[in-house]
């Protein structure tokens, strides 16, 4: 099982970034995708989650409006488009995949992908 992020980088502020995750080893189209952060000297948050079967999706507040998480199943890889980034925004990005069943749960995480916003 694999999960490989990229796209981060150092952008300025107001700048957009998009990071992808690419996936493999297991059936990306069953898993819940979900784009975590987490900054210096703080807790892992979640961004934003797209379900499976129909790609609903939920966002923290604080990036409503701002970010987008979409999903290709056919090349399964998940993105995150971050618009209008802010010095706040900057964190390690992390790709997570989540599948429940009655008798299981399936966690992966990716590596992450350093997204750093500075002028």
């Amino acid at each position: 099982v694999q999960l490989v992020e990229s796209g981060g980088g150092v952008v300025q502020p107001g700048g957009s970034l998009r990071l992808s995750c690419a996936a493999s080893g297991f059936t990306f189209s069953t898993y819940i995708m979900t784009w975590y952060r987490q900054a210096p000297g703080k807790e892992r948050e979640s961004v934003a989650t797209v379900t499976g079967a129909g790609g609903r999706a939920n966002y923290a507040d604080s990036v409503k409006g701002r970010f987008t998480i979409s999903r290709d199943d056919a090349k399964n890889t998940v993105y995150l488009q971050m618009n209008s980034l802010k010095p706040e925004d900057t964190a390690v990005y992390y790709c997570n995949a989540n599948y429940y069943s009655i008798s299981s749960v399936h966690t992966y995480w990716g590596q992450g992908t350093q997204v750093t916003v500075s002028s």
